[in-house]
C-alpha cells in the first residue's frame, strides 16, 4: 500500500500500487477535501532524496553518525545519514536544497529548523554541535529551549525537538 498526498490539504490517501504499472498515470479525489489531483506511478523525489541519504549512509567510511525521526504526523520512520560539516534539518519542501529533508506535514516545523555541525577531531573522535536556524518555535534540546546564537554539544542518543517532531543523534557503532 502507498499513500500519496493531496496538493491542497496535505491529507494522505492510501491506493495499492500493485494494481498499476510503472509510468502510468493516475487521477485521484482526495478523500478529505475532494480536490483531484494526478500523480506518475514511479519513484518519486523524495524516495530519492532518501536513496541518496541511504547511500551516503552506506558510503561513509568516516561514520560520522545519523539522526533518528521518531515521532512526526505520519507515524514511520525515517533515518537520514549525516555529513561532515553543517547538516541543515527542517521539512520537505520541493525545489529546497537542505542537508536533511524530514517528510512531514507539521507546520510547526521550519523549512531551515536547525543545524547539527559534525567536526572529526584530530584525535579521530567525532563531536556535533547543534543550533537552531533560526527557527519560528525554537529547537529543544531535551526539555530546554536554545536561546539565539546558541549552541550545544550534543551526544549519542541526544532527543532534539523541531516543532512537534523529535530526532534522536545517533553516534556510529564502534567497530
Amino acid at each position: 500500500m502507498k499513500r500519496v498526498r493531496c496538493p491542497k490539504c496535505d491529507h494522505y490517501n492510501i491506493f495499492d500500487e500493485t494494481l498499476y504499472r510503472e509510468g502510468q498515470s493516475l487521477v485521484f479525489e482526495c478523500e478529505k477535501c475532494r480536490k483531484q489531483f494526478q500523480i506518475r506511478i514511479g519513484t518519486s523525489r523524495l524516495a530519492a532524496t532518501q536513496k541518496d541519504a541511504n547511500r551516503l549512509k552506506e558510503t561513509n567510511d568516516a561514520g560520522l553518525g545519523s539522526i533518528l525521526v521518531v515521532e512526526n504526523v505520519f507515524g514511520y520512520r525515517q533515518s537520514f545519514a549525516l555529513q561532515e560539516g553543517d547538516n541543515v534539518i527542517g521539512r520537505y519542501n520541493p525545489g529546497d536544497r537542505i542537508t536533511i529533508p524530514i517528510d512531514t506535514t507539521d507546520r510547526s516545523m521550519d523549512r531551515r529548523h536547525c543545524v547539527i555541525t559534525v567536526k572529526k577531531e584530530s584525535d579521530g573522535t567525532v563531536s556535533y554541535t547543534l543550533r537552531d536556524f533560526p527557527s519560528l518555535t525554537g529547537t529543544f534540546l531535551g526539555n530546554r529551549i536554545l536561546g539565539d546564537r546558541e549552541r550545544a554539544r550534543i551526544e549519542d542518543g541526544a532527543v532534539i525537538t523541531l516543532g512537534a517532531t523529535t530526532i534522536i543523534l545517533q553516534e556510529p557503532e564502534q567497530q
